[in-house]
């Protein structure tokens, strides 16, 4: 390390993001969830007519 006092280049020519480009990651994501609770229901309701055919009703 030196103790000289350096002068550091900035780059003050950062784009900022557009929030266009973020809008498909959120579509992705929403699309990724609405196709997991559609498998998780799938699934539960698979399970309860399991559960449904092996239940004995000579009660």
């Amino acid at each position: 390390m030196s103790s000289d006092k350096e002068q550091l280049d900035v780059d003050d020519d950062i784009e900022p993001v557009e929030p266009e480009d973020a809008d498909p990651v959120v579509e992705v994501a929403k699309t990724n969830l609405s196709k997991r609770r559609t498998i998780d229901n799938l699934l539960e309701e698979r399970r309860l007519q399991k559960q449904l055919a092996d239940y004995d009703f000579d009660l």
